[in-house]
């Protein structure tokens, strides 16, 4: 865990106010799990959902997250993924990220993966990375005060049963996804792109969210694509937050190179241009 404190730790200072802040991690890359855990970031996510990760790969990259002493979190299929939580788990992640969470049900099927009997149904074995630094009385007997149960709030239903989602008891965390929502809402339909972002409806969603979480002290976590947001949300009580994901930052750098690069080329009588993309 980050700075060598215990997950409890890391919720408690969460729940209290201090921002924890991070990065998804798409590309299948221990050598940029590893870097990246050097920058600074409180935690990096490694995305199973929609990056292109087997076992070995979320093996090596979370060695790299722990050598570079950041927090590691585990995005896995969904709240009936038991294997791939599982494997996130015994690998020695510190927490996993559940998507697509649209009841109470749901939501408890997602903390009982994630937690030892007899508070939940994980499956407990020895020896595990997870339980090299503990062993396995002093992991597994602690890992139900330290496990960050993350559950991803993406969908209208789940905005619609959120009072009783955030009552589920385990859950740490909940974690808005503002691009899905606004899809699952029909906002990409009704709004000119980014103006759902700014919309009405998406806020009243937001804040039945944020009233929730407070009522069962659950810290309130969110995806964001740069920084340009984040003091605003930081306001509200969002505390857990990306900053986008590996291979954004990648292109994010790349087009402010290119820019420059174009900018001196023809200021000295030498232009050069970029070839035409979709993605800068």
């Amino acid at each position: 865990m980050a700075d060598g404190l215990t997950g409890a730790e890391f919720k408690k200072q969460l729940r209290a106010g201090t921002p924890k802040l991070g990065l998804f991690l798409n590309s299948h890359s221990a050598t940029v799990a590893e870097q990246l855990a050097h920058s600074g970031y409180d935690w990096l996510l490694v995305d199973t959902q929609h990056g292109p990760m087997d076992h070995q790969n979320l093996s090596a990259m979370l060695c790299g997250i722990a050598h570079g002493g950041a927090a590691s979190l585990v995005r896995v299929g969904g709240y009936d993924d038991r294997p791939g939580i599982q494997q996130a788990l015994d690998l020695g992640a510190d927490g996993v990220l559940v998507p697509y969470i649209n009841t109470a049900e749901e939501a408890r099927q997602a903390v009982s993966c994630m937690r030892y009997p007899t508070a939940g149904t994980r499956s407990v074995y020895f020896p595990q990375r997870s339980m090299n630094q503990g062993g396995l009385l002093g992991y597994a007997g602690a890992w139900n005060a330290n496990a960050v149960v993350a559950l991803q709030v993406e969908t209208a239903s789940c905005i619609e049963n959120i009072a009783e989602i955030a009552a589920v008891p385990g859950v740490d965390i909940l974690f808005l996804g503002q691009n899905d929502l606004c899809m699952s809402m029909g906002l990409y339909e009704k709004y000119e792109f980014p103006h759902m972002y700014t919309s009405p409806e998406l806020g009243a969603a937001t804040q039945k969210l944020m009233d929730a979480a407070r009522k069962n002290d659950v810290i309130l976590g969110l995806f964001l694509f740069g920084t340009a947001r984040v003091g605003e949300f930081l306001e509200k009580g969002f505390t857990f937050i990306s900053l986008g994901n590996d291979l954004h930052h990648v292109l994010t750098q790349t087009g402010a190179y290119v820019k420059d690069v174009e900018a001196v080329s023809k200021e000295k009588g030498k232009a050069w241009a970029r070839r035409p993309s979709g993605l800068l």
